[in-house]
């Protein structure tokens, strides 16, 4: 049976098909020069984490706004589906398993396969891989869509890979935000309209987090995150809280369902008093994006969160330490970058986490944190 199934994902590459890799267009793409289809169908895959997945929504809204009839489904890994369920661009939302190999069994390759033969029957007229993973690869190549495309900028494509996709962008994103990678990457393929859109989870998907029920003057706070080289003191968050609370009525202190973050949340609660309120890991997105479409401002470190705050145009205070702040930075809303002392130079280039020269988010400066929230809620009001 699995020898069956496999057998129907075999690509028979023909004399037409091109590889824009090894015989690149001249000024206009062969892909742009036939008519599309007032109604394509377009598959986007990205198999990353839960704020790499919100990054894709700009170039979502792109695809719909340029080809309003086109049907789009997107494949992400399990667990990102509800921060992309604020995005009235999509048409279908499916799921890929966890990454993690301990998480895995033999039941994930199934349901993998399954997943690629069923996509299969939908005869895609575009695949797009942006992940930029082997899993996701598989998925888009044998996907059986007309034009598959995938960015193989930097080598990041080997030999056999090339050959699965028909398209091959070859867009430099290094250096470049993810959200403006995402939208090149498929732009070399597919003809997009305009700038590359913000950030977006509708207002109309939100949802109220009844705690909050009459709140107004209030700041969200997320000071969790599994990453630790991300981590801020928690002192640093006790002291920026009072500071708030002089400032503002409310602090709601966001915490994803992690058993430290929660930990941390009420800590933070129970020093800060009781004009504070913890989310203590049980929102929605569509609650937290409830929550941050009517709050003065957002602070935290670089995580889903953060940029959760910026599809709902909630402006932005982002601590960021060893991150790249180029290609993460809140993309397109009011923001404040507050990084380490030396971090200017930094823009681009991996950061190699054991290096004890490279930055660290716990040296970051309560003050220069206090001195950017200030501005901004100033220049806000």
């Amino acid at each position: 049976m699995v020898f069956a199934i496999l057998s129907e994902f075999v690509i028979h590459r023909g004399d037409d098909q091109k590889n824009l890799a090894s015989d690149p267009p001249a000024s206009d793409s062969e892909f742009y020069a036939c008519p599309l289809p007032a109604c394509m169908r377009l598959l986007f895959v990205k198999l990353k984490h839960i704020g790499d997945s919100l990054l894709l929504t700009p170039t979502l809204s792109a695809a719909r706004a340029t080809y309003p009839h086109s049907e789009i489904w997107v494949v992400v890994r399990a667990g990102c589906e509800g921060i992309l369920r604020g995005c009235p661009a999509i048409d279908k939302l499916l799921t890929a398993t966890s990454p993690e190999t301990a998480r895995r069994s033999w039941m994930n390759w199934w349901h993998e396969l399954q997943t690629i033969r069923g996509l299969r029957r939908e005869r895609f007229d575009y695949a797009f891989e942006l992940g930029d993973g082997d899993r996701g690869r598989w998925i888009a190549a044998f996907s059986g869509a007309h034009i598959r495309c995938a960015n193989g900028a930097g080598g990041t494509l080997n030999w056999w890979w090339t050959r699965q996709f028909n398209c091959v962008s070859r867009f430099q994103w290094r250096g470049r935000h993810r959200a403006e990678k995402d939208f090149c990457t498929v732009a070399d393929a597919l003809p997009l309209k305009g700038d590359v859109p913000p950030l977006n989870f509708a207002p109309e998907r939100t949802q109220a987090w009844p705690p909050a029920a009459g709140f107004s003057d209030y700041a969200v706070i997320h000071p969790g995150t599994r990453w630790r080289r991300k981590r801020w003191p928690k002192e640093n968050w006790i002291e920026l809280g009072r500071h708030l609370l002089s400032r503002l009525s409310r602090v709601v202190i966001s915490a994803g369902p992690d058993a430290e973050e929660v930990k941390l949340a009420g800590e933070l609660q129970s020093a800060l008093g009781p004009n504070v309120l913890s989310t203590a890991g049980q929102t929605s997105w569509a609650q937290l994006a409830g929550l941050l479409r009517r709050a003065k401002f957002f602070v935290g470190v670089d995580t889903a969160a953060m940029h959760l705050a910026a599809a709902c145009e909630c402006p932005t205070v982002a601590i960021f330490g060893p991150s790249n702040v180029a290609e993460w930075r809140p993309w397109q809303v009011p923001h404040r970058l507050v990084r380490p002392d030396g971090i200017a130079r930094l823009e681009s280039g991996p950061v190699d986490d054991n290096d004890p020269a490279q930055l660290k988010t716990q040296d970051v400066k309560l003050t220069d944190v206090v001195r950017a929230c200030d501005d901004l809620l100033y220049r806000r009001a």
